[in-house]
């Protein structure tokens, strides 16, 4: 098993494998809250993955953990490749041979360190997120139904606006100064039928009441 990072052309071996490789997968989802009915969760996808490790740069190839000596860099130079590609704006490919791991990354963090009793040897952590190109959907004939989703999640944040009842309100009273029309009382009486009761004239003050 090897772990290699490819820039265009550059090619570089890490000289030490890592003991663990750990990948961090995860979902986007966004919550939405409505009233009398509470949270709903609305999933995005999947989030871009995470991997990390550690390892480090020995100063003397030891063929008892070291990969091939040909490749064998100096520590100070190694660390100054991985900064050349921490500061890259292009994605690079990241493979562990033997594995199923052959995909497009950014090295988005690097911290390396030093150790008393073994000169020259740099030890490092670093954190790799995976790498896809944006693509925008075209309009086409199939673009009406996931419109309709679209529209009806902004449906339920508009319908979030409440009124609180005041004495001396009614229905109708409330539906001329919230909607301008009084005879959409019925309208308010539906979305709210289970708080104001089987009489629609029977509203108590401190009532809240959602609005169409």
């Amino acid at each position: 098993m090897s772990f290699t990072l490819k820039d265009g052309s550059t090619s570089f071996l890490f000289p030490v494998n890592p003991e663990e490789v750990n990948i961090s997968r995860s979902k986007g989802y966004e919550t939405i809250n409505m009233l009398e009915h509470g949270e709903f969760d609305f999933a995005q996808g999947e989030k871009v993955k995470e991997i990390t490790f550690s390892s480090f740069f020995p100063k003397q190839y030891d063929p008892s953990y070291c990969m091939d000596e040909k490749d064998f860099p100096d520590p100070r130079v190694a660390l100054n490749v991985l900064n050349t590609f921490l500061i890259s704006k292009k994605p690079m490919r990241f493979i562990i041979a033997g594995t199923g791991v052959n995909v497009p990354v950014f090295l988005i963090s690097l911290n390396s360190s030093f150790r008393g009793g073994e000169t020259g040897d740099i030890y490092f952590d670093l954190t790799l997120r995976t790498w896809r190109d944006s693509k925008v959907e075209k309009v086409g004939s199939g673009s009406g139904a996931a419109g309709s989703k679209s529209g009806s999640r902004t449906d339920l944040k508009k319908s979030s606006k409440t009124y609180t009842v005041k004495a001396g309100d009614s229905l109708s009273k409330i539906a001329k100064l919230e909607l301008g029309n009084s005879s959409k009382w019925n309208e308010i009486y539906k979305l709210n039928s289970k708080i104001i009761g089987s009489d629609p004239n029977r509203i108590k003050p401190g009532q809240k009441l959602v609005m169409p």
